[in-house]
């Protein structure tokens, strides 16, 4: 889920169906939207010599895209053999249980309510399918629940909805929290400065192949929207919705409902600095 338009970086030309790296490849879903951009981005992940893969966000529940993703792998010789959740938003989460059935694979995630079988994901995972390594890196804030996952062979990361292709992101309130957000941006920088981390694989838009600028961009950027929240404040406005309509009045009304979801979150976090 996305909001208010913004170039966070580098982004590639266009987002398509087809590989992104040497590991990765994505399969867009048809739901496009101004908060899914052009839609889910669905990736495989597998080593290049193996036969097995593991996906990352089946997406919506769309019979024709969940078996597109089948088709992909398999056409590409692999089974997909574990099926992975960056968080539980419907368009990223909603086809997981149709997905399992398709593939036979269990889903693993870090709400419990998202899981079908016995292993989660929680910090310090490695995922090993295939020969694959990919770890698991918490970044709360757009939910409670989202997480990253490290892809150091190719200096990647999939973001989910933390960091989007395109635009910014929602901290989706009561559920998201700034201060976990930002939190979020400082550990993925981490990765840009200290592991290699070059490419974002984001859940919505195209690739970015400027990671650091990319992350640099949306610390940036909520700095500015929390300064330019806290002189609404200052002036008197006291609610989400009188500070959008202040804040964001240069931006599409139709983006006005996920915004106030960001502000209340930077409102509660005010209020928590006092």
């Amino acid at each position: 889920m996305s909001a208010v338009p913004a170039p966070p970086g580098s982004p590639r030309d266009a987002v398509v169906s087809g590989p992104a790296s040497e590991r990765a490849v994505n399969v867009l879903a048809p739901n496009p939207s101004v908060m899914t951009l052009d839609g889910t981005n669905t990736w495989i992940v597998a080593e290049p010599d193996s036969d097995l893969a593991v996906v990352v966000d089946p997406g919506p529940l769309d019979e024709t895209h969940l078996r597109e993703v089948v088709a992909t792998a398999e056409r590409a010789g692999r089974r997909i053999a574990l099926t992975l959740l960056t968080h539980g938003h419907p368009d990223h989460a909603e086809g997981a249980g149709r997905f399992a059935e398709l593939t036979g694979t269990a889903v693993r995630a870090l709400d419990p309510a998202l899981r079908l079988g016995e292993e989660g994901l929680a910090a310090g995972d490695v995922v090993t399918t295939g020969g694959l390594e990919m770890r698991v890196v918490p970044t709360p804030g757009h939910t409670a629940d989202s997480l990253s996952f490290h892809l150091p062979a190719d200096g990647a990361v999939l973001t989910g909805d933390t960091v989007l292709g395109r635009g910014t992101t929602v901290v989706a309130h009561p559920d998201g929290r700034l201060g976990d957000y930002l939190d979020s941006l400082r550990r993925l920088r981490s990765l840009t400065t200290d592991e290699g981390v070059r490419t974002i694989l984001p859940g919505h838009g195209p690739v970015l192949d400027d990671a650091q600028g990319a992350v640099e961009f949306y610390l940036a950027h909520r700095a500015a929207r929390l300064g330019q929240v806290e002189e609404a404040v200052a002036a008197g406005l006291t609610t989400a919705p009188e500070v959008v309509a202040r804040v964001y009045a240069d931006v599409d009304r139709s983006l006005w409902p996920a915004a106030e979801w960001s502000v209340a979150a930077q409102l509660e976090y005010l209020r928590g600095r006092r």
